[in-house]
């Protein structure tokens, strides 16, 4: 398994992080490219131009990409932004609000905790659980990651409050489909970058099922 918690699957398109070298599927990575004024650019759709320069979706390792690894790898001088991993962050946040909203809009999102709740105990297939880093605890553990699914903690109330259209949000869920996966996807890396410590708020015992 790779690192980020990614299965190397044969035929998954994968590339080798830069600063780490480890190989791993393009899924676990975040793409960066340098622009026409010799800046490094992240490219958080994969669509630039350029030679892309992959980078593990960690904050530790993107942190060290900045001291060097991008102009070795682009072998020239370039300039990084000094907020290169807050940026980064930002982009895919909002990444993940709009899938989450293209979700919703499709009828394959709910959110609260009643509705949600609702979907968990009516045999839906849930895809995902997303909860508000900033909820309540208390109120976050009465709600549980069925088995299969993925659960996320890395978004805030006013960020979930954007993606289903109202001012905040602590409980979410999305059934299983297309969007949901790419919203796994990202949700990933953007977790990568907020919660060094790997946790999600959640307990024990559904991180195990997470």
């Amino acid at each position: 398994m790779a690192r980020g918690g990614h299965n190397k699957e044969r035929g998954e398109p994968a590339r080798k992080c830069i600063v780490t070298g480890e190989v791993q599927p393009k899924a676990g990575l975040i793409r960066f490219v340098v622009g026409p004024d010799n800046q490094v650019v992240p490219d958080v759709l994969g669509k630039l131009p350029g030679r892309g320069m992959y980078v593990t979706a960690d904050r530790a390792v993107l942190d060290q990409a900045t001291k060097g690894q991008f102009a070795r790898s682009a072998k020239q001088a370039v300039t990084v932004p000094d907020n290169l991993a807050d940026l980064v962050e930002g982009q895919l946040a909002r990444r993940v609000v709009d899938l989450i909203a293209l979700a919703r809009k499709a009828g394959l999102a709910v959110c609260g905790f009643e509705k949600v709740k609702g979907w968990l105990a009516g045999g839906e297939q849930v895809r995902v659980l997303v909860q508000a880093s900033d909820g309540s605890e208390r109120g976050k553990t009465k709600l549980w990651t069925p088995e299969g699914a993925r659960y996320f903690g890395c978004l805030t109330s006013t960020e979930l409050g954007l993606a289903f259209g109202r001012q905040t949000v602590i409980h979410g869920a999305l059934a299983t489909g297309g969007l949901s996966n790419r919203v796994v996807e990202e949700a990933t890396k953007l977790r990568g970058l907020r919660e060094s410590d790997g946790g999600d708020g959640a307990s024990g015992k559904d991180k195990e099922a997470r």
